[in-house]
């Protein structure tokens, strides 16, 4: 069977084509996997309006590239797999509408699938992790996640902001380019970072906070700029940030490795391609005999191929989005989904 998938949750537009081989016959194979990305000027964010007209303008044009680099007809498409949720509604809007219109012109089923649990799917297949406890972490959400039942189940979550979040927004008041991606650019800086300044640690349990976090290296930053905090670099704040935010992801995923009993660690969604939280995982897991799974830029970042491969999976089941049912939410959470294609 062969799958489009059509992602647009955030300023990331992809579209990616998968076939899977018939039950038993080998691995999935990825056809193509394209990706045009809203850049902001540096010191803003992206605002959904301006990024749903950026996915409006390009998704006709990738969906035509991604069919001809994977060398398949219409014919040969199965399903449209969209994003159904979660994200910012005025892109996931126009994402859906053209898995609509595709829909209905091609008369091929639709297939919505959480953004999520894209991820987590992709990730598993990609690094071929059997039963990891996954630390989500992305610019929408930062979840600690493991799997039973047919769910995927949330122990533990941001109650606030994600961390990518505020990783992009501590990049705005630094005005650091958003091109190829602020998170991306913060962690660069942060390696040259000598002095690790004492920032709030909020840790609640299995939940984390990273609004105080935030607020706190935002008034470092005022002072390092007008001179009152001597000896400070914005590599510095960009270290120290980096290393509290993922000291706190670490303690949280290693207390639900302890609950389930993994010695797996699955780190999936855009900050899952920092090499320095991969680093800290890594150690935390040797300690307990464990390992650390990630993908590169190609999967952890958001892409077509997470939901093609998702929706894939669910359509297999017998699992369709009507037209009616067709539609879109920011709120849609991971452990809504029913997980019929796992029974381990």
């Amino acid at each position: 069977m062969i799958a489009i998938g059509l992602e647009g949750s955030a300023n990331k537009l992809g579209v990616g084509v998968i076939l899977h081989p018939a039950k038993g016959k080998g691995e999935p194979q990825i056809l193509s996997n394209i990706r045009h990305t809203y850049v902001s000027p540096p010191g803003e964010g992206f605002l959904p309006k301006d990024t749903a007209i950026h996915h409006r303008s390009h998704v006709a044009t990738l969906v035509k590239r991604a069919l001809e680099e994977a060398g398949i007809k219409l014919a040969d498409v199965d399903c449209i797999c969209y994003t159904k949720g979660p994200g910012m509604y005025a892109p996931l809007q126009s994402v859906a509408i053209a898995a609509r219109t595709l829909s209905q012109l091609w008369s091929v089923p639709l297939v919505g699938v959480n953004h999520c649990v894209g991820h987590i799917e992709m990730g598993r297949a990609i690094t071929g992790a059997s039963n990891p406890v996954v630390l989500y972490v992305s610019g929408g959400n930062t979840q600690v996640i493991a799997y039973t039942s047919q769910r995927y189940r949330i122990f533990g979550e941001a109650l606030d902001i994600a961390v990518g979040n505020c990783l992009d927004r501590f990049a705005r008041t630094l005005h650091i380019p958003n091109d190829p991606a602020p998170g991306y650019n913060i962690e660069q800086l942060a390696k040259s970072g000598r002095v690790l300044l004492d920032l709030p640690y909020a840790v609640k349990g299995m939940d984390v906070s990273f609004s105080g976090i935030l607020a706190r290296v935002d008034e470092l930053a005022a002072q390092m700029y007008a001179g009152t905090l001597k000896g400070v670099t914005p590599a510095d704040l960009c270290f120290s940030l980096q290393e509290t935010v993922f000291a706190m992801l670490v303690e949280i995923t290693e207390r639900a490795m302890a609950h389930v009993g993994s010695n797996q660690v699955l780190i999936v969604g855009g900050v899952g391609c920092n090499e320095r939280v991969q680093e800290m995982m890594g150690l935390m897991a040797r300690e307990r005999g464990g390992s650390v799974y990630a993908t590169d830029e190609r999967f952890c970042i958001d892409n077509g191929i997470m939901i093609a491969h998702a929706g894939l999976l669910a359509y297999e089941t017998g699992f369709t989005t009507s037209l009616e049912e067709s539609t879109c939410t920011q709120r849609f959470r991971t452990d809504e989904v029913h997980v019929a294609w796992r029974d381990d």
